[in-house]
């Protein structure tokens, strides 16, 4: 016997404001939405691919009453694939993220953000190919 991690839940108090936030962030798109609650994932969940294999996690936010009021336990990490890390940071900008300081000092090779609602994240090592200078003789 065996389980699966299908979802990550993050509580807020504006699901389809942070939805709307890590689809743009993730390249994901919706796939469920009910009263005060939406998943967003890159692919649709079928109950046999699941069972077959471990899949990514979709992403799920329910709306709450109370607010965040301390550091986050857990945070997800974000790699850019097509641009620098700092060229990702920008982009996060402007799409609703701030730096925050969770005290990890300034010596990082990754960089803290927060989402709309404050919740941590963090965008670590690009992926992207290097690119290639070509030099003219």
């Amino acid at each position: 016997m065996t389980s699966r991690f299908t979802e990550l839940v993050v509580d807020c108090h504006d699901p389809e404001r942070l939805a709307a936030f890590w689809c743009a962030v993730l390249d994901f798109k919706v796939i469920d939405r009910s009263e005060g609650k939406v998943e967003i994932g890159s692919w649709e969940p079928a109950v046999e691919e699941v069972r077959a294999r471990q899949m990514p996690p979709t992403l799920m936010f329910i709306q709450v009453p109370e607010g965040k009021t301390v550091k986050n336990r857990l945070h997800l990490d974000v790699s850019p694939i097509d641009g620098s890390t700092e060229d990702e940071v920008a982009r996060l900008l402007r799409l609703g993220a701030a730096k925050v300081d969770v005290g990890q000092g300034a010596d990082r090779n990754w960089v803290v953000m927060a989402d709309p609602e404050g919740n941590e994240f963090d965008v670590v090592r690009t992926l992207a190919p290097p690119r290639t200078v070509h030099l003219i003789n």
